[in-house]
């Protein structure tokens, strides 16, 4: 169960990695107003933005979809190896959002959301 835990806070982490993308060495950034300088953002700062938004976004489906699992009885050793796969697929989104790749990147959101969908459907799929 500690791999879970530690792939909870690891997926936790995912929006902040984009933020890091997004801010480091920029200029001019406000931490006491940031939400400005965020908005003014072109290029890749900006993609980092949005990716940073939607990681936000795709965390309560990915905790549900694990704490469901588990509460359901799945293996929790699949559970954390669907996990991970999750959490390199989204590591890949943010790269691919960065770099400004949009069909990989929206390739590779679909496939994180069928290891989230499988995720949920795992006590079922038990054989």
């Amino acid at each position: 169960m500690l791999g879970i835990k530690i792939g909870l806070v690891v997926a936790a982490f995912l929006p902040w990695l984009a933020a890091v993308c997004a801010k480091a060495g920029g200029s001019g950034f406000d931490n006491h107003d940031p939400r400005p300088w965020l908005a003014g953002l072109t290029g890749w700062r900006a993609r980092a933005n949005a990716a940073q938004a939607n990681a936000f976004e795709a965390l309560p489906f990915f905790f549900a979809a694990v704490l469901l699992a588990l509460w359901s009885g799945a293996d929790p050793l699949r559970v954390q190896s669907l996990m991970i796969s999750w959490i390199v697929l989204r590591v890949l989104y943010l790269l691919m959002y960065i770099m400004n790749k949009a069909a990989l990147r929206s390739l590779v959101w679909f496939l994180a959301v069928v290891v989230n969908i499988w995720i949920v459907f795992l006590p079922v799929l038990r054989t």
